[in-house]
């Protein structure tokens, strides 16, 4: 489980989060939404120790990102797109990883079978897609076997098939038993993708629950619009 409690974080004059509290179970797809600015991608940040909270704190399992044995065993995350070497090919780019975390050659072409890029695996990063960035990002988290997955925007730039695949994968982790919290403002996939959903707005809770509660009376797009103030 993912747990943040009274999380905050000042930069200068700035809240970028406020008194954030909300917990992630396993053995389903949360959705982490709000709009631009609402503070999705630093919370996500200070989860994974990247960004210092100037308040409250957020734990995996009970323990600080920072205090997990070996963090890339426990969880997995998809936040930079842009961290491949242009000319490293997609499996040298695992293998490389692969050795930081200490797993074995035959763990890559494990990953690059369950996303589905074994095919293009010799190629350089100079060249691939963004949906075949995609998936080799999803391939480098999952190098660990992690039980907790932190997906930021992971349809971004994905063309339909894609957007398909990758909702098909992300349940197919949850039906594992895994905890996958996954930020997105493609409203209309999140709702075909997540169980339940967190909204914040200017780094602040507004809800969270069962997707199939806050959309009873109307799709998710309506009742985000409402309660995030962007309906009339």
């Amino acid at each position: 489980m993912i747990r943040v409690q009274r999380l905050g974080k000042r930069f200068g004059e700035v809240r970028a989060v406020d008194g954030l509290s909300f917990d992630v179970p396993p053995g389903a797809v949360t959705g982490f939404l709000g709009p631009n600015g609402a503070g999705k991608t630093t919370t996500l940040r200070m989860i994974l120790g990247l960004v210092a909270p100037t308040e409250g704190a957020a734990t995996i399992n009970g323990s600080r990102y920072a205090d997990l044995p070996n963090p890339s065993r426990t969880v997995g995350a998809v936040l930079d797109r842009s961290g491949f070497h242009p000319a490293r090919t997609c499996r040298d780019h695992l293998r490389l990883y692969a050795r930081m975390g200490g797993y074995p050659d035959a763990r890559v072409a494990e990953v690059l079978d369950l996303v589905g890029a074994t095919s293009y695996a010799h190629r350089r990063a100079r060249g691939l897609s963004t949906g075949m960035r995609q998936r080799l990002n999803l391939a480098t988290a999952l190098l660990g076997d992690p039980q907790v997955l932190l997906l930021d925007e992971p349809s971004n730039g994905l063309d339909p098939e894609g957007i398909a695949w990758l909702r098909r994968f992300v349940r197919a982790l949850a039906g594992e038993g895994r905890t996958l919290l996954v930020s997105s403002h493609v409203l209309s996939e999140a709702e075909q993708m997540v169980d339940r959903v967190v909204i914040i707005r200017e780094g602040r809770l507004v809800t969270s629950g069962a997707i199939a509660e806050l959309t009873e009376h109307g799709s998710l797009e309506q009742t985000y619009l409402t309660l995030t103030g962007g309906a009339a």
